[in-house]
């Protein structure tokens, strides 16, 4: 599998057909955080409504009522005229007050419930992508990770590290898992930003990253699900004790 068909997957899985329930809602979602994680980039143009409805499987009507909210978040931007259409606007990610509100919110229970299933996809994805994934295919992994180590906020961090299990489930060739990655980083993944801001978290993480890029490369399934398992439940981890502080 070539590099353009793993970051093709990731784009695939964001713009692939909703399900049917509470579309508007979905499309708003699957989008918002498609943006939020960089997987969209800053003034990137979105296809035409036709074209975009009809991969996403909604009407025109719908599409346009997502495309809406989503503008009134401040996520997109409109232009007319010739060359207009709607643009990625990337936000910042909530301050960290805004953030501690949110996170009281969550009880300790619900935060290692969801960190287990969180570890859990990325662990299957990783064991995936160990079997069905090339050497050469690992250079976006590879990217996203250096980029990590390298970042200068909070904010940056948090994208990087939601980015990485998007990219590794795409690696792995699953477009539910890397849906699945997706809809996890909407409902929780702003909330790193706690934990990632501490450098020896980051360092921690990126670390655990290239140990888990090197066993996927080497074929090493069982490695490679325990690290990404790791990778998850160590910022997971930190952010109950932030909970526990409040």
């Amino acid at each position: 599998m070539r590099q353009d068909r793993i970051d093709g997957g990731t784009r695939r899985a964001v713009f692939s057909p909703v399900d049917n329930r509470a579309r508007v809602d979905t499309v708003v979602r699957r989008l918002g955080d498609a943006i939020e994680l960089g997987l969209l980039a800053d003034g990137e143009q979105l296809p035409g409504e036709s074209e975009l409805a009809g991969r996403l499987g909604v009407s025109t009507v719908t599409l346009r009522e997502a495309l809406m909210a989503l503008r009134q978040q401040g996520l997109l931007i409109t232009r007319r005229g010739r060359g207009g259409g709607s643009f990625v606007a990337l936000p910042e990610l909530p301050a960290e007050e805004r953030l501690r509100t949110r996170l009281r919110g969550w009880s300790t229970e619900e935060l290692r419930d969801l960190g287990d299933h969180w570890a859990a996809l990325s662990g299957a994805g990783a064991r995936l992508a160990a079997q069905r994934t090339e050497p050469e295919d690992l250079i976006q992994l590879r990217r996203t990770a250096d980029e990590l180590i390298q970042a200068q906020d909070a904010a940056a961090c948090c994208r990087l590290y939601g980015r990485f299990h998007v990219e590794l489930a795409a690696a792995a060739q699953s477009a539910r898992l890397t849906r699945e990655q997706l809809t996890l980083q909407g409902e929780v993944g702003a909330l790193l930003c706690l934990v990632l801001a501490e450098d020896s978290c980051r360092e921690e993480v990126a670390d655990r990253q290239r140990e888990l890029i090197s066993a996927v490369q080497d074929g090493d399934h069982a490695t490679a699900g325990t690290l990404a398992e790791r990778c998850v439940r160590e910022p997971v981890a930190r952010l109950v004790a932030v909970r526990l502080a409040l």
